[in-house]
């Protein structure tokens, strides 16, 4: 640098400039201070004589990396924390907030990485303390940063630190500092309550709140979280929190203050209200504790003051619902004033659920609260009435009369905006709501039953209205209806265990259950069979398949047959339903008729079959379903004449799961000549797509027909789980049909439409799961169908690679490489082939599926395997395969490819997902213990690998070592999940490199 201006320019182009290329230009100039430890005193002196802000924060910035990524000497570390404090002392209340910000945090970060060097380090509090007691706001806001930044700092993991370290430093920290920070912030509080610098009062609340959100027991657990609901406060802390006045003090600067402060006040409410029941002295102090709580938000809901803000509403919304996270039903009732706290806050639930739109992410705090306690009424041994009778009626009321309201008032606006399209937040809406209901079944759902008539008479009705394209009022009561089908779906989920209050339950449960199938006889006919295009009929069909599902769990099988005969018995009354095989009869109508109506909805068809395979691959139900002649008919006509979504190229992915839940069925039978009869019309794609001329295969039709073939194909194979059901498949496609896989590769592989199916269907057909590719020993299939594979990544293969670079290289390139090494990966590992036999008689398939792969995986950077994370998953697993059973064809490679190689399984090894690390140290092993069997222990390596990995390692010496230091790295430092398997290769290196060892 020529001068301190040149900087100060280039620092302002750095963080000021429009102009990519030129900010590239000046990061890349002065770079060097962040790299280079030798810029340290230059930093310095940027931070005494520099004007510009820019400047100061890029001198700050360098500190902290050199700091953080550099082993720099003790007295290094403490002659830069010792001048960053005195810099801030003198200078720092003229300087800009993010100077300052990132002056705190180098301050912190030193703190933080030599907190067990040297005890000086840990005077920062005391620091701290020296800016508290300075007669101006900006030291002690200052003071106040530094305290707020270093228990960020302590509570963060740092990339690079190792886990036991951090949390080792974390737990010090907590015991010698956090208390006393803690009540500093409370201190603060309370001298600025009357202040008027709402800075100073964000800097002390936010304080305050970090102290409680600290990961006091190194849980690392998302706060959000309802799971484990306790705050694992020391028990030092125990006066402060017992003292009335700590919870008071956040009362009151939730009443004095305004968003987002008032929120800040609240959370930290939040945490105390989860403090762990231990940490008081005895019950009485808990039940102080409780009551002040419950008496602070009474006086909210009495005033409802700041409630018109959405934060502070969502926040106190989770402070009532941590009540019953951490309290007992008995705990609260025994408080003087819980009758009005309750009448309150159902009064509050209430006026929320009318408040849907503004209130929807709240509510599920509110009603997770409501579901706890009266989940909580048998347990009840206290005199004092829980009043729960009296108000969850009204909530179950008020909660159902919400949905329909919102119906009625999304209708006119944005359609895509209905609760019923988002699935988690439906989900989230109903999983508590079950319990609220069956709390007081029966009125709850005399209610609903109540509601649920005349809407049914009207849309019964509506079957014979003139057909119309759209009709308001129509989709008005569709969405009605499809609310109250969705909760009663949510409450036959939870049927009750106890055999005792089940039977008068089960009654009610076959009350609602008739209502939906009632409705089913009406939704498929007379006029309603044109709306299958409209949105709120897509909704309502979406609901029944739902209630379906629940049904089918709580209801259908043999062992819910036997223990369900009350329902049974009622819905034989009301629908003439007698067993579940009636229900199953139809559950099946409806899917059929699903199937055969709707060609548009991509959503409907895939809810449609996914519960079709549920049915399908359940034991029971799957047995049971044979015996039904609507899935006979389905399993014989199977073509796009009958289920016009099968031509629909966006419902082609459908198609996958509609052939494997057919293959299921299909399956279940042991008889060949079923299997051929089925599969006919699938034949006859194949015999016409085989017959296309090369001329006209280039053509939509041969496309989309391909791209069918293929999902269908791969959905057949997927369902093949056994040897005799794989046998049928195979004998049916090889020889005759195989040919048309080569041709289909040779026409469409710049087209990743037609490839990415092909592939994977074949890389289905080569998985041995369950044993199910197992050949008699006279039978050459194994080595046949490798054969087909070879020619198949051949192709595929080699055409790739001449293909240009395209803009979207993963979806044009990657993504079918990665396909075809897992095909290759599968079929090398799936111990149905002797790959002997390839070479012993001359047959290249193996070396050319293996060298075409090689290529593959050559041909893209490193960086980019290692940014994909199907294509990394791919390369390793393939990488395992070749160093376990192939090893010569890695070892006979050349130098700088085996060593490209080698390094790329070091990258694995670094890699954050444990498969991935163990398929490398897997490999790692193989090639460490080839060396040591054959070069290290024996004399003059005779074989060909072996001398030629002698070779390798002769010209990369450094290759194993390096590994070896690795895995030290990651076995001493990191907590790794698969240690076991990460330190297996470490004893075959340490053999091969006993010098360098005793050198780590």
């Amino acid at each position: 640098m020529e001068s301190l201006a040149q900087l100060e320019a280039l620092c302002e182009r750095l963080y000021n400039s429009q102009d990519t290329a030129e900010r590239a230009r000046a990061e890349s100039t002065l770079q060097c201070f962040s790299v280079n430890t030798e810029y340290i005193s230059q930093c310095q002196y940027i931070l005494d004589n520099a004007s510009s802000p820019y400047a100061l924060v890029l001198a700050s910035s360098s500190l902290l990396k050199q700091v953080s990524e550099h082993t720099l000497s003790l007295q290094l570390r403490l002659d830069i924390r010792n001048y960053v404090v005195g810099y801030l002392a003198t200078r720092g209340p003229e300087l800009q907030p993010y100077v300052t910000g990132s002056l705190i945090q180098l301050l912190c970060r030193i703190t933080k990485l030599g907190w067990y060097d040297d005890d000086r380090f840990r005077e920062i509090v005391k620091d701290s303390m020296n800016f508290l007691s300075q007669s101006t706001t900006e030291h002690y806001c200052i003071g106040l940063k530094i305290l707020n930044q270093i228990v960020a700092e302590m509570n963060q993991p740092n990339p690079g630190f190792p886990l036991t370290h951090q949390r080792k430093i974390a737990c010090s920290f907590r015991d010698l500092a956090l208390f006393q920070i803690f009540q500093i912030s409370i201190t603060s509080l309370q001298q600025l309550k009357n202040d008027i610098d709402k800075r100073l009062k964000d800097q002390a609340l936010s304080l305050a709140l970090k102290c409680l959100s600290f990961d006091f027991v190194g849980t690392s657990l998302d706060e959000s979280s309802e799971d484990l609901g306790t705050v694992q406060i020391p028990s030092s802390w125990r006066p402060i929190l017992e003292d009335t006045s700590t919870l008071q003090l956040f009362f009151d600067y939730y009443a004095i203050t305004k968003p987002p402060l008032s929120k800040e006040a609240l959370e930290c409410l939040v945490r105390l209200a989860s403090v762990r029941r231990s940490l008081f002295s005895n019950d009485t102090e808990r039940s102080k504790f409780l009551a002040h709580l419950m008496t602070g938000t009474k006086e909210i809901l009495q005033t409802g003051q700041g409630l018109a803000d959405h934060d502070n509403y969502h926040e106190y919304c989770r402070l009532l619902g941590r009540f019953k996270v951490n309290y007992q039903l008995s705990e609260l009732v025994n408080v003087e004033g819980y009758s009005d706290w309750i009448r309150l806050v159902a009064e509050f639930t209430l006026k929320s659920l009318q408040s849907w739109q503004w209130a929807s992410s709240s509510v599920y705090y509110l009603l997770g609260l409501w579901s706890r306690l009266v989940t909580s009424v048998p347990y009840l041994k206290s005199d004092m009435p829980s009043l729960l009778d009296e108000f969850v009626p009204k909530i179950t009321e008020g909660f159902i009369t919400s949905r329909f309201d919102c119906v009625q008032a999304i209708l006119p606006d944005d359609l895509s905006e209905d609760p019923l399209d988002n699935v988690e937040l439906l989900q989230d809406q109903l999983d508590n709501f079950p319990y609220i209901c069956r709390f007081q079944y029966e009125s709850s759902s005399l209610y609903i039953i109540k509601l649920l008539e005349p809407i049914l008479q009207t849309y019964t009705e509506g079957v014979r209205l003139p057909i119309s394209g759209d009709n308001d009022d129509l989709s008005i009561i569709e969405g009605q209806l499809a609310w109250l089908v969705h909760i009663i779906a949510s409450i036959i989920k939870f049927k009750p265990s106890t055999s005792s209050s089940s039977e008068p339950q089960e009654i009610i449960d076959a009350e609602l259950a008739a209502r939906v199938f009632q409705l089913l006889q009406i939704t498929d006919t007379g006029s309603h069979v044109q709306r299958y295009s409209q949105i709120s009929k897509q909704r309502l069909d979406r609901a029944i398949l739902t209630f379906f599902q629940h049904f089918r769990k709580s209801y259908v099988g043999d062992q819910a047959m036997h223990s369900s005969k009350q329902l049974y018995s009622r819905l034989s009354e009301l629908l003439g339903l007698q067993d579940h095989l009636m229900v199953l009869n139809v559950i099946v109508g409806k899917i059929a008729t699903n199937l055969k109506c709707y060609t548009q909805s991509e959503d409907v068809i895939e809810h449609t079959l996914a519960l079709f395979l549920e049915l399908a691959s359940g034991y029971m139900t799957g047995k049971l379903l044979l015996k039904l002649d609507t899935v006979k008919y389905i399993i014989g006509h199977h073509t796009r004449d009958h289920f016009p979504f099968l031509e629909e190229y966006k419902c082609s992915r459908s198609r996958t799961t509609f052939y494997y839940t057919l293959g299921w069925l299909i399956f279940m039978e042991d008889s060949p000549v079923k299997f051929k009869a089925s599969v006919e019309p699938l034949r006859q794609v194949l015999i016409s797509l085989e017959s296309t001329p090369d001329t006209a295969f280039r053509t939509d039709a041969v496309k989309y027909a391909l791209i069918g073939l293929m999902r269908d194909l791969r959905g057949i194979a997927m369902a093949t789980n056994s040897r005799r059901t794989y046998g049928l498949l195979f004998d049916w496609l090889y020889p005759s049909h195989m040919p048309l896989l080569l041709k289909a590769v040779a026409h469409w592989t710049d087209t990743p439409e037609v490839t990415t199916p092909l592939l994977k269907f074949m890389a289905e057909f080569v998985l041995n799961k369950l044993q199910r590719l197992t050949f008699d020993s006279s039978s050459p299939n194994g080595i046949l169908l490798f054969r087909e594979v070879s020619k198949l990544i051949v192709a595929y293969g080699t055409r790739v690679l001449s293909l240009p670079t395209p803009a979207d290289i993963y979806t044009y390139k990657y993504k079918g490489i990665w396909i075809s090494l897992t095909i290759l990966t599968r079929a090398l590992a799936g111990n149905y082939v002797n790959f002997g036999v390839f070479e012993l008689y001359g047959d290249r398939a193996l070396a050319d599926a293996l060298d075409v792969a090689l290529k593959l995986t050559l041909s893209i950077p490193l960086a980019d395997i290692m940014a994909f994370r199907k294509l990394t998953r791919s390369y390793f697993a393939l990488l395992e395969v070749l160093c376990n059973s192939h090893i010569n064809v890695i070892v006979n490679l050349d130098t700088s490819t085996f060593a490209h190689i080698v390094g790329s399984l070091e990258s694995g090894l670094k890699s954050l997902d444990s498969s991935i690390s163990t398929q490398c140290a897997s490999a790692v092993d193989n090639l460490a213990a080839f060396y040591f069997n054959n070069i290290t222990v024996g004399e003059a390596p005779t074989l060909p690998a072996a001398v030629n990995l002698a070779q390798h390692i002769a010209e990369c010496p450094r290759l194993f070592p390096e590994i070896l230091k690795t895995l030290f790295e990651i076995v001493l430092f990191e907590d790794c999940a698969n240690q076991w398997s990460i330190s297996r290769p470490m004893l075959s290196l340490i053999l091969i490199n006993e010098q360098v060892t005793l050198q780590l």
